[in-house]
Formats: C-alpha cells, sequence, structure tokens
C-alpha cells in the first residue's frame, strides 16, 4: 500500500480478461485454501466474510496494499502479463533488522499475551503486503525506516474518508489522514495501539520495532487466538477490510512458514503491484527522500472488480477494488546516484570488549554483562550498527526480561553491551552469540556457566533424640535449614546417605534406611532440595532388625556437612510400681 518507493515502475498494458485469468492462476497456485471467481478476484474457501471494522478503526484506514503473490510454486507458471508478478526465490529473504523486529515482537507477545499464539511469520507478512518489508529493508540501525513510509490521503476519492486526527504530526497532511510506517497504521490507530519496540523510550510509527510490535498487539486484541483459522482470519480482516487482502496475506504467511533467510538491509526486492492500480504494475513515489505526496490529481479508473463487501451507497469503498484516484507521483530524479555506505556496511568483524568471565549461581544474575566492539577492517571502532545478541544451547538462561534474543546499537566507542543475564535453574555450560543485524560477518561466541545454587552450613531445626525400635519407624520427622554466610540457602541441592561410620563415608548396608517409590530400602537420597526459605524435611526413616548406632549424613554443593546420629534399640524394661508388687515381709 506504500505511495514512495526510490523508483517509477511503468504499467503494462493488459486486458482485463487476461489480467483475471493470472490472478487466478496465481490464486490457485499459491495462496493457502484459495480460489479465483470467474473474475478474478480470490475468495476462501470457507468464504470468510468481511470484518465489520470501519475503516477509521481499522489499522490501515483500508489503505491500499502490495497484491504481489509469493514465488509459484510451478517451475513453469501460468503468463503474468498485466498482473501482479510473481517473485523469484529471492523473496524468500527478510531484511536482517526487519525480521529482528517480527520475531522480537513475537517474543514479547508470547510473555505478555500467550493465549493469542501471534507467529511472527504472520508479521512478516503483512509488513510484505504493506511495504514490502520496510522498502526491502532501507531502516537504519535503530529500525526507523530511511524516509518515511506515506500512503494516499483518506480522503474519500476511491479511498476511505478520514480527516486528520494527528494535525499532520505523523503524516504531514493536516486535512486528511494518511497511512504511515513500515506497517501502515493510520495516526488515530496508532493514538492507542502504538508500542515502543525498541525501548528508546517513545512510540514512532516509522520505526519497525515499534510497528510491529504494536501490529502483534493490534492482532492480539478482542482475546483472539491466532492458531484458529476463523480468528486468524478476524484479526487480518480488521487490519485491513477487503477480502483480496486476506487471501494475499495469507499466502505470504504459508510461504514464510515453509522457510526464509536473513538478508542484509536494504536489499530485498520492492513490490510491483498495488490494490488501487489493478490493472497494470504499481505506480509509486520515490520515497527515500521523506517527502509527502502533494497531490492526487484524479486519474482514468481501470477495471473494477467487485469487493467482497460493497461498501454503502455515498460513503467510501474499502481497498479490496480498485481507486478512481490514485496519487500524482512526482517526476522521478535524473540520476541515481550510489548510496553512500551505512556504518554497517563498513563492519569488517567482531572482538570482545573486555568481557572475561561469565559464570553465575543457578537463579542469579551474571555479575557481568557481555560487551562487544563493531569494527572496521583497519580496526576503526563503527557506531551505530545493531548487534544482536543470541543465547545459544540447553539452557533456561535469559536475558533480563525473559528474553533469549537481543539488539543493541553500538555507541560512539562501537561498542554494545548485552543486557544483563539471568541464569535459570539449569546448571553447566551455554554459548551467547553476538552478530551483526544487517550485515554477514562471522559471529563472535562468548562461553558462559551455571553452577549450582550452594550452602555453607547446615542446621537442625529440632533437637529431638532419633529413635526407633528394630523393625520399626522413627517417629519424630527429621528438619535441617542450610545457610550461605549466614543467609538464607534456598533450592539447595541436599544428598542424604547413611554411612558406616563419621570416618567410614560407605554407604550402609544395614540399620535406618528411606523407602523410594516402590516401598524398597534405599539408604542415599538424591534430588531433595531445600525450599524459599531454607528448610528441608527429610522423608521417613524406617529401621531393619539391626540395634545399635547409626550416622545419617546430610551435604550440598558447597561444602556444607551435617552429621545425624540414629539410634536403633529395643525399647526400655518398664520400671516395676513398688505398690503393685507382692509384699516380702514376714506376717507378724
Amino acid at each position: 500500500m506504500v505511495a514512495h518507493f526510490d523508483r517509477r515502475l511503468r504499467k503494462a498494458a493488459v486486458t482485463t480478461t487476461v489480467a483475471a485469468l493470472a490472478v487466478a492462476a496465481l490464486s490457485a497456485s499459491q495462496a493457502p485454501d484459495v480460489t479465483a471467481d470467474g473474475n478474478g478476484r480470490q475468495t476462501t474457501a470457507d468464504n470468510v466474510p468481511a470484518s465489520e471494522t470501519p475503516a477509521a478503526e481499522s489499522a490501515t484506514g483500508n489503505s491500499p496494499y502490495y497484491t504481489d503473490l509469493p514465488p509459484l510454486n510451478s517451475p513453469k507458471p501460468a503468463p503474468t502479463a498485466g498482473t501482479p508478478t510473481s517473485p523469484g526465490t529471492s523473496e524468500a529473504g527478510i531484511p536482517a533488522t526487519v525480521l529482528d523486529a517480527y520475531k522480537k515482537a513475537e517474543s514479547e507477545l508470547r510473555l505478555s499475551k500467550p493465549g493469542c499464539n501471534l507467529p511472527w511469520q504472520l508479521l512478516a507478512a503483512i509488513g510484505k503486503v504493506e511495504s514490502g518489508q520496510a522498502r526491502g529493508g532501507r531502516v537504519d540501525a535503530n529500525g526507523t525506516t530511511i524516509g518515511r513510509i506515506i500512503g494516499p490521503q483518506l480522503d474519500g476519492n476511491g479511498f476511505a474518508l478520514i480527516q486528520d486526527t494527528d494535525n499532520g504530526v505523523y503524516d504531514g497532511n493536516s486535512k486528511y489522514d494518511n497511512a504511515v510506517g513500515p506497517m501502515q497504521f493510520i495516526p488515530s490507530t496508532w493514538a492507542w495501539a502504538g508500542r515502543d519496540g525498541n525501548g528508546d523510550g517513545k512510540a514512532d510509527p516509522n520505526n519497525v520495532y515499534d510497528a510491529a510490535l504494536a501490529a502483534g498487539h493490534y492482532l492480539c486484541r478482542n482475546g483472539w487466538d491466532l492458531s484458529v483459522q476463523a480468528d486468524l482470519n478476524r484479526a487480518i480482516l480488521s487490519y485491513n477490510n477487503s477480502q483480496d487482502y486476506l487471501n494475499t496475506v495469507l499466502s505470504w504467511l504459508e510461504h514464510y512458514r515453509k522457510g526464509t533467510h536473513e538478508i542484509p538491509d536494504g536489499t530485498g526486492s520492492l513490490p510491483v503491484g498495488r490494490s488501487d492500480d489493478p490493472g497494470a504494475g504499481a505506480s509509486p513515489s520515490p520515497g527515500g527522500t521523506g517527502a509527502y505526496p502533494s497531490s492526487q490529481a484524479p486519474a482514468t479508473p481501470g477495471p473494477k472488480p467487485s469487493p467482497s463487501k460493497p461498501p454503502a451507497p455515498g460513503k467510501p469503498g474499502n481497498s479490496g477494488g480498485p481507486s478512481t484516484k490514485p496519487p500524482t507521483d512526482p517526476a522521478p530524479p535524473t540520476g541515481s546516484p550510489t548510496p553512500s555506505p551505512t556504518p554497517t556496511d563498513t563492519v569488517h568483524h567482531l572482538e570482545n570488549a573486555g568481557t572475561t568471565g561469565l559464570t553465575a549461581t543457578a537463579g542469579d544474575t551474571f555479575a557481568e554483562k557481555i560487551s562487544t566492539r563493531a569494527e572496521t577492517t583497519a580496526g576503526a571502532a563503527v557506531g551505530k550498527v545493531r548487534i544482536r545478541f543470541t543465547v545459544l544451547g540447553d539452557t533456561d538462561a535469559t536475558f533480563t526480561g525473559g528474553e533469549k534474543v537481543a539488539a543493541v546499537t553500538t555507541n560512539a566507542s562501537g561498542v554494545a553491551v548485552a543486557p544483563a543475564l539471568v541464569a535459570g535453574e539449569q546448571t553447566g555450560e551455554f554459548t551467547v552469540r553476538a552478530t551483526v543485524v544487517g550485515r554477514t560477518v562471522p559471529g563472535l561466541d562468548y562461553r558462559a556457566t551455571v553452577t549450582e545454587r550452594v550452602a555453607d552450613t547446615l542446621t537442625r531445626t529440632t533437637a529431638t533424640e532419633l529413635t526407633c525400635t528394630p523393625g520399626g519407624e522413627f517417629a519424630d520427622p527429621l528438619g535441617v535449614k542450610a545457610t550461605l554466610k549466614g543467609a538464607v540457602a534456598d533450592k539447595v541441592a541436599v544428598t542424604a546417605t547413611l554411612i558406616k561410620s563419621e570416618a567410614d563415608p560407605a554407604e550402609n548396608d544395614k540399620g535406618p534406611y528411606f523407602k523410594d517409590a516402590d516401598g524398597k530400602a534405599v539408604r542415599t537420597l538424591t534430588g531433595l532440595k531445600t525450599g524459599a526459605d531454607g528448610l528441608l524435611e527429610l522423608p521417613k526413616l524406617y529401621a531393619d532388625d539391626a540395634e545399635g548406632s547409626y550416622v545419617l549424613r546430610l551435604t550440598t554443593p558447597g561444602g556444607a556437612q551435617l552429621d545425624i546420629t540414629l539410634k536403633v534399640a529395643k525399647a526400655a524394661e518398664p520400671t516395676p510400681d513398688p505398690s503393685t508388687e507382692p509384699s516380702t515381709q514376714p506376717a507378724a
């Protein structure tokens, strides 16, 4: 739907019949559960109705969108003259920063709205039809588009009528609203749906991180579960109220689910066909300048396919049909100067910026943060480059906030400092890899280690002597408390072993014992852990027929040790009561 691009695309003269046949061929071969009617319009197999969302309440105001479809499955596709061309295999790639924004938004929604089941591929599909993935990934290191992406003004002439709501702050138009940014939000929707996705303290519709997160929240409202087809359809239709839009987004969603890969920023292909220009390719304006459309001169309308849901009389149509008044394009620039290299283009390698050791106890935050420096071939620092840090391996460690991925922009010294790492309960080693977003250079790996929780002292919580008769059970429970430097040591592993003696730590083969799940005698227990208060109550102890004194040894990581004496003995003979004993005195 974007009205601005860096070049003008010529329109191809075609007949309505050829266009309809080509669209039908594309639809049948690519879109999931999509067919085409006799006029070449796409319809879903279950005939999902158009959304009831009014244009002013939708994400885009039902503005135009790009109708390019994914590559055909057939090696010899049907002729597509006069219809949106089917791109080549490069379409499977998504610009690095844009892809990072989609995945980051999915990760955040997984935590904040887990019942929504938002896939990042849906954001990618919408981003494709709305802006061609931010004009092929033309964004800076922070994810902000290079030049604003502005749709045509929604003045009721071929589009919805939406009077200005932002005083031109976002779209530069103080009379009517225009859709803005890589996800094409109209200002009135952005006012409540906007989010800060890159942590810079502001919500900017021109920033792909902010826009992707906002789109995710928008699609996850109303309690929709996007793993359910009906809810998925409703969410997409609420973004742009057009059946053709739904089918196009579903086609790209299916395409990206089959696989994609990261490509450098700025190298993505530009879309061709647009929904307000169905008779030929798109006619976009240069968008890198940040200029707004200065006029909206009328043009000869093309053939008019019926929209899925016709507008009410006297009201502007939605974007499912062609526009009768597409924007007039300014003359293209006479030359195509070679763009200056971005800071990202100059990065040759990454260097460790002083990270020396990454070790933390389970559940703790790592004291040291990972620092990475981006450098040129000559070793000079490169600022304003986005570095992605990814937690790899079999670990439950995350960055602060619970995410496995974090992207940070390098400072003037070329250094990016990752958020703090938080160790999970899983011990062992894992890797954090630093890579340059938007450039293929070798990643830099950092090894991190999570160690067990420890305690340096174990004490009994009761002083009762632990005794038992042969073949019986110890009546009193055995409780202990673990501490580390005087503080409570929670979730510390404790091993309990019935040993032969304090001098011989070998497991005893007689005397007291625990029972396993099958009721069998065991004399070593592992997997015990103290609670949040550092306390642990051991399972019940039993005794066999062997009498004597025995030792139960408790140990923890960190060196804490506690030996407890257990006694197995017959019950003492009761002391006779003199008052009940027969008298031995002679009778008087």
